[in-house]
């Protein structure tokens, strides 16, 4: 195993505690293996049915120590992917997103079986409240608006860019080298197969705005060519 992502439920114990034994694990793995954690997490508790401790965590962190650790994190691991949750409400979400968080999910469903259409609905309670129920499609519309740029890759995995190879690119920021035109591509993937009229003007727009950014070389030539096949039908292209 050469690949390891790590996080700490925040509400149990004080928030600095958790956050420092989140870095002083980094550092153990940098000095250890050579090889810092891909991913770092740091979802908070949050109410599920007949569970007191978490309707009343011992040590609940406010929405301003929230972003606080949050903005910690990302400035002492810079090359890490930084995940949050559906279970921070869409306006804590919206926020934090700014501090260089780099990974979430959208359209997320946590109950048992949830995902399947024809379970009996005794067995789809959720295992705790979401703060963002947004459709997947509500949150790529939004982020496209807002200039990101929503991705689908998982390049680096199916190529073996893990690790400390992966080390390699991250640290000195050359996995972005990769990232945007796989970012790219996973994103028009999604704008022809699945968006509805409105995210695909919106997520074509962000598309040309990002092409118009890079600069020409033979990596863009390929981009574009790519581009076209992904128009033409072919799906799973990737850098």
């Amino acid at each position: 195993m050469d690949d390891v992502g790590i996080g700490a439920l925040f509400g149990l114990y004080n928030w600095k505690f958790e956050a420092m034994g989140l870095l002083y694990h980094t550092i153990h793995f940098e000095e250890r293996f050579n090889v810092g954690p891909h991913t770092i997490s740091f979802p908070r508790m949050e109410p599920a049915l007949d569970t007191p401790l978490a309707e009343r965590p011992p040590y609940a962190v406010s929405d301003d120590e929230f972003k606080k650790l949050v903005a910690i994190l990302r400035l002492s691991v810079p090359y890490t992917g930084l995940i949050l949750t559906a279970r921070e409400p869409v306006e804590i979400r919206n926020e934090v997103m700014k501090f260089g968080v780099s990974q979430i999910d959208g359209g997320s469903s946590i109950g048992v079986g949830s995902y399947h259409e024809t379970d009996d609905e005794k067995i789809k309670r959720s295992q705790f409240l979401l703060g963002d129920n947004r459709t997947l499609d509500q949150i790529i519309e939004e982020l496209a608006e807002e200039g990101y740029l929503p991705s689908f890759c998982t390049g680096c995995y199916r190529l073996g860019r893990t690790g400390e190879h992966f080390m390699e690119f991250a640290i000195p920021g050359f996995v972005k080298r990769f990232c945007t035109p796989n970012a790219i591509l996973t994103f028009l993937e999604y704008i022809e197969d699945y968006a509805p009229e409105k995210t695909k003007i919106i997520g074509i727009k962000r598309i040309e705005e990002e092409l118009k950014n890079m600069n020409n070389n033979p990596l863009k030539e390929q981009l574009l060519e790519k581009i076209k096949k992904v128009k033409e039908g072919e799906r799973d292209l990737y850098f």
